[in-house]
């Protein structure tokens, strides 16, 4: 399989538990996928300054 097309034509095709199945792995894949697209971006920096706001915000409602 080398297309969303026919990707998409292979899981039409899936019964109801093969599609419960995929479903539950491709929910625990993406899953993946974004912690470690969160982690690399946490590790280059690129949330430091959204950290930062978060702090800011923070201690500006506990005064």
């Amino acid at each position: 399989m080398s297309s969303v097309r026919e990707i998409e034509s292979a899981i039409s095709k899936l019964s109801r538990h093969e599609l419960s199945a995929f479903r539950a792995w491709f929910s625990d894949y993406d899953a993946a996928v974004w912690d470690r697209q969160i982690e690399a971006d946490a590790a280059a920096g690129h949330l430091d300054d959204l950290a930062d706001e978060a702090v800011r915000d923070l201690r500006g409602k506990r005064k």
